[in-house]
């Protein structure tokens, strides 16, 4: 039975799967240098590659204010979110302190393409596997010896994702050791 992607429109869905449909993928990625994996994938593929990118974004990070439909299946649409665009701390003003939260009705478009570049990466490679010689610290094999070096690892969401989704809250399983606090 094929995959029906469920596309969030910020009504905060029970059933949404994804932030972006193909047809955001394919708008996205017409823009893109590097489309070839998605172009070259079929539809259904491209609906499955959506689908996985948004279970990872919403399994991966953590986002600013809370779900604004107690009901809903994915993190976004959120009340209360910082927006960093309309910021009163950023020195706009003291007249916009009650309104620099995101639209609670809404996924930023920074969120649906993020979910569109993280689907054409998972249609490259599956970026869940462990890495090759993971647990290893050395490999002898007859005098060849190869060694692993174990923080030399692929993410499993890249660095533009990591960059498109900053703006809205914090990958959970980062390395610092630091918390981002938000003033509400």
């Amino acid at each position: 039975m094929p995959l029906t992607l469920i596309k969030e429109d910020g009504t905060g869905k029970a059933d949404a799967n994804a932030y972006a449909s193909v047809a955001d993928g394919d708008a996205y990625h017409a823009g893109h240098l590097y489309a070839s994996a998605w172009t070259a994938a079929t539809a259904d593929n491209k609906a499955v590659a959506l689908v996985m990118a948004s279970r990872l974004i919403d399994a991966e990070y953590q986002f600013g204010g809370v779900k604004s439909v107690d009901s809903q299946a994915m993190q976004w649409p959120r009340y209360r979110c910082p927006d960093p665009d309309r910021d009163a701390t950023l020195g706009v003003g003291l007249l916009l302190a009650s309104n620099n939260w995101m639209p609670e009705n809404l996924v930023p478009k920074a969120v649906i393409q993020a979910a569109c570049e993280l689907a054409r990466e998972l249609l490259i490679a599956d970026r869940t596997v462990a890495p090759a010689g993971e647990g290893l610290k050395y490999y002898n094999n007859a005098s060849v010896q190869t060694g692993y070096d174990k923080t030399d690892t692929r993410p499993i969401i890249p660095a533009v994702v990591q960059a498109l989704l900053a703006k809205f809250g914090s990958l959970i399983k980062s390395k610092s050791g630091s918390v981002k606090l938000v003033r509400v």
